[in-house]
C-alpha cells in the first residue's frame, strides 16, 4: 500500500514559468522531505497596460 502526501506551491516569476517552477521546486525541497515528483496544474500571466507583467 503507498501513501503520498500532496502539497501544494504557488510560485512566481518576472522572467518565465521555467523560473516559477524552479523557484517552487526549490522552495518545495527546502521545506519537505523525500520529493519526488511535482505536478504544474496551473500557469497564468498577469498583464498591466497592455503587457505581460509577470
Amino acid at each position: 500500500m503507498s501513501v503520498a502526501r500532496v502539497t501544494e506551491i504557488t510560485a512566481t516569476s518576472t522572467k518565465s514559468f521555467e523560473d516559477a517552477i524552479q523557484e517552487g521546486v526549490a522552495r518545495a525541497t527546502d521545506t519537505l522531505r523525500n520529493v519526488r515528483s511535482a505536478w504544474i496544474k496551473e500557469q497564468q500571466v498577469r498583464i498591466t497596460d497592455g503587457a505581460i507583467s509577470e
